[in-house]
């Protein structure tokens, strides 16, 4: 047996059986992962174990099986879901069978998917972005409303279009079993000032280290009075609900869900608007206005490789780049 050469600092720590280790185990394994990702890796691992089952083939992801798991599903569903599934797959079994994940790696399992997408891929529509205009509409709308309802949209539209905020952080899930109370902004974390306001966001599923961030608004963005709308829903909701913790509240003094901010999105814009077309939106103002991708990362809280997959998937923020980039080109020319 091995023995420190100095005496250990920490306090007597109690011996941990085996059932004990392997129980704490699992509720970290389980843990891992957002509820939300969570449940669609699950779908996606019921597929694959219903799949295996009804071929007789081995549960163990092996370049094979999975190979013919893709080739299979991609007859059903796009490819590019086969690739999502595939992911859910090898994290939930690549405890169980360590090379899991070397086989979905493999030559053979990412041909057959590059084979699949050739021949049965589709185009993905994507949600328009939300513009500067857009807002305009929907405010003017409520601009002589003093319904708490119709002041918390409003406020938090303006708040996620400017903050680059992900819907499912100013919203809870419909589905009351992906609901997280420790993703919930608190009242108690906001601080007004005549220039911003401010409030603290806990952290969320692409935040790695759980830290949270400090979210900022400036009182007046691209001829827009942020600042003013959220104080109007500031005051409405500490007289509605004083003593409640969270900062977005409807007047029943419930945490709005996604399906309350869609529905009035809806109202004023077609179908081809989404939960994502807000934070699209202000990533692509911040561009149209010559605002550098590094600082739109930063803003919007991306991880490095995920901010350029989004400028390419997103081609409205691509057009507001370039064009950003060659009107700074024409100053320069002119100066």
């Amino acid at each position: 047996m091995i023995e420190g050469t100095r005496p250990a600092r920490q306090r007597a720590r109690a011996v941990w059986s085996k059932e004990k280790l392997v129980h704490e185990r699992a509720i970290a394994l389980g843990h891992a992962l957002d509820d939300s990702t969570l449940g669609n890796y699950g779908s996606a691992l019921n597929s694959y174990l219903t799949f295996v089952k009804n071929h007789d083939f081995p549960v163990e992801p092996t370049p094979d099986t999975l190979s013919f798991f893709t080739v299979y599903t991609c007859h059903y569903l796009n490819p590019r879901s086969v690739s999502t599934y595939l992911s859910g797959i090898i994290s939930q079994l690549e405890p169980f069978f360590p090379e899991a994940r070397t086989a979905r790696k493999s030559m053979l399992v990412r041909r057959t998917l590059q084979g699949c997408m050739r021949m049965n891929g589709k185009a993905t529509v994507r949600k328009r972005a939300l513009t500067v205009d857009d807002l305009h509409t929907v405010i003017n709308h409520y601009q002589h409303s003093s319904q708490h309802d119709d002041l918390l949209f409003v406020a938090m539209l303006i708040t996620g279009f400017f903050a680059l905020l992900r819907l499912g952080e100013l919203t809870f899930p419909d589905d009351s079993a992906l609901r997280n109370w420790k993703k919930v902004t608190r009242r108690d974390s906001v601080k007004v000032s005549d220039t911003q306001y401010e409030f603290f966001l806990p952290g969320h599923k692409a935040d790695r280290f759980f830290e949270g961030n400090r979210i900022i608004i400036m009182a007046n963005r691209f001829g827009h009075q942020p600042l003013h709308h959220f104080s109007k829903y500031l005051k409405s909701r500490d007289a509605l609900h004083p003593t409640s913790s969270a900062l977005w509240l409807t007047k029943a003094g419930h945490i709005p869900k996604r399906s309350f901010f869609i529905k009035r999105l809806q109202q004023f814009f077609t179908n081809d608007v989404a939960g994502q077309s807000m934070r699209a939106g202000g990533a692509t103002a911040l561009a149209e206005r010559g605002v550098p991708p590094p600082i739109i990362q930063a803003a919007g809280r991306w991880a490095s490789d995920a901010f350029l997959i989004y400028i390419r998937k997103n081609p409205t923020l691509l057009q507001g780049l370039l064009h950003a980039n060659a009107r700074n080109q024409v100053q320069d020319v002119h100066v």
